[in-house]
């Protein structure tokens, strides 16, 4: 297993581990809930702001690498531009799911909750598995020969 597609990998594994973690303390009442249920004004503010970013961020995130100027930096960096674009593109969906996580318990609003649901479904559309760091690579490295 190549050392930097594993690092991806932890990434993408504590962040969701953390996120379970903030879930299974809100959920047991170690942390309150609901503390900012009563600022209608700021929880329509950042509802309207994460819906934004959650609808521009998974499209942006699962085209990233097909658009021309991501494919070559991949051609000409290698591994490591594939390390750091592969580290972006998980962290432009890890945080706002993070974000929507904290948002949720923090106004009691179920339109964080499944914010935060759709992007988990759309972090298993980019994890950094074996065969897909493989498959970028070669795809990059097929491309780059053919120039």
């Amino acid at each position: 297993m190549n050392r930097l597609q594993h690092r991806l990998a932890i990434h993408f594994w504590l962040w969701l581990a953390l996120t379970l973690v903030v879930i299974v303390l809100f959920e047991t009442e170690l942390l309150p809930s609901g503390y900012l249920a009563y600022d209608k004004s700021m929880e329509f503010v950042l509802a309207f702001t994460m819906e934004l970013i959650t609808i521009a961020a998974i499209p942006f995130v699962l085209w990233m690498f097909r658009w021309k100027r991501v494919s070559e930096k991949l051609k000409k960096g290698g591994e490591l531009s594939l390390y750091k674009l592969g580290l972006i593109r998980e962290y432009l969906l890890i945080i706002p799911m993070f974000v929507n996580a904290l948002l949720y318990y923090a106004f009691m609003n179920v339109a964080f909750g499944y914010m935060g649901i759709i992007i988990f479904l759309s972090l298993f559309f980019i994890y950094p598995s074996q065969a897909r760091w493989q498959q970028e690579m070669n795809e990059h490295q097929k491309d780059n020969t053919a120039s």
